[in-house]
Order: structure tokens, then sequence, then C-alpha cells
């Protein structure tokens, strides 16, 4: 059993930067890829960013490339994205997942099996 929970969320100017962070409590935490998704309003939950458990690899979505970064420290059980340049589009809750299916490129969210509740994030224009 794994639990998350995000926090940093708020409100930012468009061109702004935010760091989200992940917390996890479990056994399995260090051990497993985790990610970061986001969900506008009427829209679907979208993938972001995958980080493998020793951190050596990463995965980022197209439309975040150069901008967002996801890192972890498995010491601390944190999982932290780095969000620079961020856009009105960006408004949404922001999630952070642990993997329990293989996925290679971590982009599958139904490779997903644990969820926090998120964090409000809010990009003015």
């Amino acid at each position: 059993q794994v639990h998350l929970a995000e926090s940093g969320g708020g409100l930012v100017q468009a061109g702004g930067s935010l760091r989200l962070s992940c917390a996890a409590s479990g056994r399995s935490f260090s051990t497993s890829a985790t990610g970061w998704f986001r969900q506008g309003p009427g829209k679907e939950r979208e993938f972001l960013a995958g980080i493998t458990w020793s951190g050596h690899r990463t995965y980022h979505a197209d439309f975040v490339k150069g901008r967002f970064t996801i890192s972890r420290d498995n010491a601390k059980n944190l999982v932290y994205l780095q969000m620079n340049s961020l856009k009105p589009e960006g408004t949404a809750v922001y999630y952070c997942a642990v993997q329990i299916l293989y996925s290679d490129t971590l982009r599958n969210k139904r490779a997903y099996g644990y969820w926090g509740q998120g964090t409000q994030v809010t990009v003015s224009s």
C-alpha cells in the first residue's frame, strides 16, 4: 500500500514557475516508477512526466519538454515536478501516481494504481 500527498500548487501568472512535491508513504514507493498527471476542467487526465524507481530514466510529454522536470529523492520519499514557463491552459488539478503495472515509457495512466488527492494549479493570463 502506498499513500501519496501532493503539495505546492497555487495561483501563478503565465510565465511563472511552481514546484510540486509528492510525499509518499509505503514500502514499495522507492522501488516503483512514479508519474505526474493533470486534469483540467472538462478534460481527461493526461500524462506529464514519469521517472523510474532509480531516477535514472525520465519521460516527459512533448508539450512540457523543456519546461517541466521530474525528479525524486528516495531517501526522503519525495517526487518533484518543477514547472517553468507555465501557461493558462495548464490550469488543472495535478496528481502524482505510483505505477503497479509495467509501462515502458511510464505514459499509460492505466499502469498506475496509487493516486494522490491532487493539488490545484491555476495559471492566470
